[in-house]
């Protein structure tokens, strides 16, 4: 059985815990010139995290190997828990507009961006990977805040992803 002093501070604890849980994030955004991500409910911020792009951050992704990360509103809409980095969420890239500008270029739009962590093995480096862009136009989180993502948004979750 707790002792008294600790049973109140832990029914504290908990239920902070539990209030963060139970706020359902209906949209994700992220702010590529400001290096942000943040999960929204009903409008309001609830959480926010330093994040790392794809290696030449600005503009629109356009095309494979450009190693942009794309602007536009996409949907989260599957997750990988055993991927090459620790943990991913596939941002529905390319969609109809981004195909159709492709194909007008003649090029391929590329695919498979997600939200991830830290490359296996390495989390122990995202103080210093996190200091650049470094993805191929993925968004990159450390291990720790993809943790909290991976909790906290649901498959299906919108993404809006500004310059």
């Amino acid at each position: 059985m707790l002792s008294a002093h600790l049973a109140l501070p832990l029914t504290v604890l908990l239920s902070a815990s539990n209030a963060a849980c139970a706020e359902a994030i209906d949209l994700v955004r992220v702010d590529k010139s400001e290096r942000r991500l943040e999960l929204l409910s009903d409008g309001k911020v609830v959480r926010s995290y330093a994040m790392a792009l794809g290696a030449n951050p600005v503009g629109h992704k356009e095309r494979e190997g450009d190693e942009r990360t794309p602007e536009g509103r996409y949907v989260l809409d599957w997750r990988n828990p055993g991927s090459q980095y620790y943990r991913s969420i596939h941002v529905c890239y390319p969609n109809a507009d981004d195909v159709a500008a492709a194909k007008r270029a003649d090029v391929d739009p590329g695919g498979m961006i997600m939200i991830h962590g830290q490359p296996n093995g390495y989390g122990w480096w995202s103080w210093l990977l996190q200091m650049f862009d470094w993805t191929n136009g993925c968004i990159a989180v450390s291990d720790e805040d993809m943790a909290e993502i991976w909790q906290m948004v649901e498959n299906g979750t919108p993404i809006e992803i500004n310059p």
